[in-house]
């Protein structure tokens, strides 16, 4: 990225309805970001393109990213275009980082969907642009890559009008020059060509030989656009022959295009000319709403009671929301924000309200603190602003509290805001500190990036003993790690996760727990005999107390409980716990000296040991309910895929959208890559859900492997 004057000037826009907040959305190596260079580039911002082979991008400026040469977090940068402030928000496009593009979603007006005219459009994509639709998020798509060999756009318009559905119409027409490589535009509602020839922009009158395929797509072109006119004469009158006015068939468009009708269709080449460059900024500012006609979220007030619904108004009460939050060890904490309502001045004490993701690991919290500068992002460049009004897309510094999904408002009326629906992490990896040194800084680093990723959870299994990191695939998990060590200075080593497994009987015994010893003066005596009985799943540790005659004294029946208790924590020679099961406290034999609590706690458990020999055994594994959702084509796959691994199918059926969702109960000893080879086996078209269900019997064979390996 190469700066120009306008890149240390931030843009700003008087009124809401001057800005423009828009999502890129598009599958890995689509051009999303290089899009991006060319905005910036055409209005001015910077000089020239940066290039992702240099690691000179704007919005790719973390280190992994250039390293690996893909977006891996959600990136702002803003742009003033002909009195328009337009804030773009580049996502991955990588599975794994799908929660930064829900975070992109939330604070997003309208989306480009962008899609490279030599590979096409995946099922993912087409799966996010059923999201948009349900929310009823306007939508463009943007055909890149129109200069690289096998580019055919009109063959990729068919395939986005197929993926996508209805209204799926270009704009503008590419002109080949005589090599083949894009020349020009035809704009098809202005009957305009733009000529890009001769390396700079020029409009001009098309040729004779343009007019026929001009006319041809400009007639459903229109119709497409006047479907939505509030003038109820309009299509009559288009219908009639009536050629009409252009600047009432743009107005159409908008109104097209932000009730979710209507989905221009535009190309570029993302060339240094700037090849359709224009085009889209003017759609983007002409075309798509603002976020005075963007439906806001429901607020309450932070207990939940209802409070009066928002309205985008720099006036009102203020409401915002933390969409990504930045940590760096020398800088300190930046949160990029989408205000609703309200303004969101520098230095001003905020009300930070975190609620909805205790099962995450994030705790609730409420509290005042005084927020840093205000400014407008330009990737991680931070141009000052005097305040930030409903309807924008900033960046605060210093708000130290403040995490991904918080709700910022007034300390005298705080809100809240519940967050977007972010993914499940649902790869486990347990970590350790390779040295001390890393260890004592272990559990701060990864604090501060599960601050900033709510698709991040921590889980330290006082259990297994191991800190595990769960997450959305491989490559976030990667990219964690990557920041754990440039950032906060920690190296860990990865290792697999360890399931906590069960024990239980399965049939019933006897056994007697003799505890006496005696080393002068007082002496340790306790003698009880116990039955334990197998009981149904579930039910946990029962205890019965049949001592009669006084064999055992009454205050020393609580501590062969305890001791049976403390023993059914440590399970006996596998270590794992006891579950399931009824203990019946019938005889035993006390000393009217050398009896104690301690002495009968140690016999209890001494018991249950000796009763153990005598009774079978099994190891028991959790279980978890899996919901999958896939395409059509792939539920045979997943059948024989789930049988592989012991897995009993529940039921399936068809949802609609060629898509079937099968339910499942799998031993979670078969899950723990799972997200990494069902996103293989369906090609990443398939999403899925697990939630914990019991403890089942392990399969012989299996138990004694896992004893073995231990």
């Amino acid at each position: 990225m190469a700066e120009s004057k306008a890149a240390t000037s931030a843009p700003v826009a008087d009124t809401p309805d001057k800005i423009r907040n828009v999502v890129l959305v598009g599958p890995a190596g689509s051009g999303k970001t290089t899009l991006v260079e060319a905005l910036l580039a055409t209005a001015g911002v910077i000089d020239r393109m940066g290039s992702i082979e240099a690691g000179t991008t704007t919005t790719d400026y973390e280190d992994v990213e250039k390293r690996q040469k893909r977006s891996v977090s959600l990136t702002v940068a803003s742009l003033e275009f002909d009195g328009h402030k337009i804030n773009l928000l580049d996502t991955p496009g990588y599975a794994d980082f799908v929660g930064d593009l829900r975070a992109g979603l939330r604070a997003a007006d309208a989306a480009l969907f962008v899609v490279s005219a030599s590979e096409g459009v995946d099922e993912s994509t087409r799966l996010v642009w059923e999201e948009c639709s349900a929310v009823g998020m306007p939508r463009a798509v943007v055909i890149t890559n129109l200069d690289r060999e096998r580019s055919d756009f009109d063959a990729m318009v068919a395939i986005a009008q197929r993926m996508f559905g209805d209204g799926v119409l270009p704009l503008y027409l590419p002109m080949a020059a005589d090599d083949g490589s894009p020349a020009g535009l035809m704009g098809l509602l202005t009957q305009t060509v733009f000529d890009y020839s001769s390396g700079t922009r020029a409009s001009r009158q098309p040729d004779d030989e343009h007019l026929p395929l001009i006319e041809e797509s400009r007639s459903g072109l229109i119709e497409g656009v006047i479907t939505e006119s509030e003038d109820e004469t309009l299509m009559d009158r288009f219908l009639s022959g009536e050629d009409i006015d252009v600047d009432t068939l743009i107005s159409d468009l908008e109104t097209a295009v932000a009730r979710g009708t209507f989905y221009p269709v535009l190309g570029t080449a993302l060339q240094p000319t700037g090849f359709g460059s224009r085009e889209v900024l003017e759609l983007i500012a002409y075309g798509f709403p603002s976020p005075l006609e963007h439906p806001l979220p429901t607020v309450t007030s932070v207990d939940g009671d209802p409070t009066e619904p928002l309205l985008c108004d720099p006036q009102g009460p203020l409401a915002a929301e933390v969409v990504k939050t930045a940590s760096d060890p020398y800088v300190g904490r930046m949160s990029v924000v989408r205000v609703f309502s309200g303004t969101l001045s520098p230095d001003t004490v905020l009300h930070v309200s975190g609620h909805f993701l205790t099962d995450r690991g994030h705790q609730e919290h409420d509290i005042d603190e005084r927020g840093g500068a205000v400014s407008a992002p330009l990737g991680k460049l931070m141009r000052p602003i005097s305040s930030g009004m409903a309807g924008d897309v900033v960046a605060v510094a210093k708000l130290a509290h403040a995490e991904t999904g918080d709700t910022l408002s007034d300390k005298t009326s705080p809100l809240l805001m519940e967050p977007w629906a972010m993914p499940d992490p649902l790869l486990p990896m347990a970590v350790k500190a390779v040295s001390q040194a890393d260890d004592d800084k272990l559990s701060e680093g990864l604090g501060r990036l599960a601050a900033e990723d709510p698709t991040l959870r921590l889980d330290n299994n006082a259990e297994t003993g191991q800190m595990v990191l769960w997450c959305l695939g491989e490559a976030h998990l990667a990219v964690v790690l990557e920041r754990l060590r440039s950032r906060y200075g920690v190296n860990v080593e990865s290792e697999p996760v360890r399931i906590a497994l069960r024990e239980t009987f399965t049939t019933s015994a006897t056994g007697k727990g003799r505890h006496v010893k005696q080393s002068g003066g007082h002496g340790q005596f306790a003698v009880c005999d116990i039955e334990v009985e197998p009981l149904p799943a579930g039910s946990g540790f029962e205890f019965v107390d049949k001592v009669v005659g006084g064999s055992v004294p009454r205050q020393f029946i609580p501590s062969v409980e305890k001791g049976l208790v403390q023993q059914f924590a440590r399970g006996l020679d596998s270590g794992y716990p006891l579950v399931d099961l009824r203990v019946t406290l019938f005889d035993g034999k006390a000393h009217s000296v050398d009896s104690s609590d301690m002495a009968f706690q140690h016999a209890g458990g001494l018991a249950l040991r000796d009763a153990a020999a005598n009774a079978k055994r099994s190891l028991l594994e959790p279980y978890a309910a899996v919901t999958i959702l896939i395409t059509d084509e792939y539920v045979g796959a997943i059948m024989s895929d789930l049988s592989g691994r012991r897995g009993r199918v529940t039921g399936s059926e068809s949802v609609g959208g060629g898509r079937t969702k099968i339910t499942a109960e799998v031993p979670e000893l078969e899950l723990s890559r799972y997200p990494i080879e069902l996103r293989s086996l369906t090609h990443g078209t398939a999403t899925f859900t697990r939630e914990f269900i019991g403890y089942e019997p392990m399969p012989a064979q299996l138990a004694a492997r896992q004893l073995h390996t231990q």
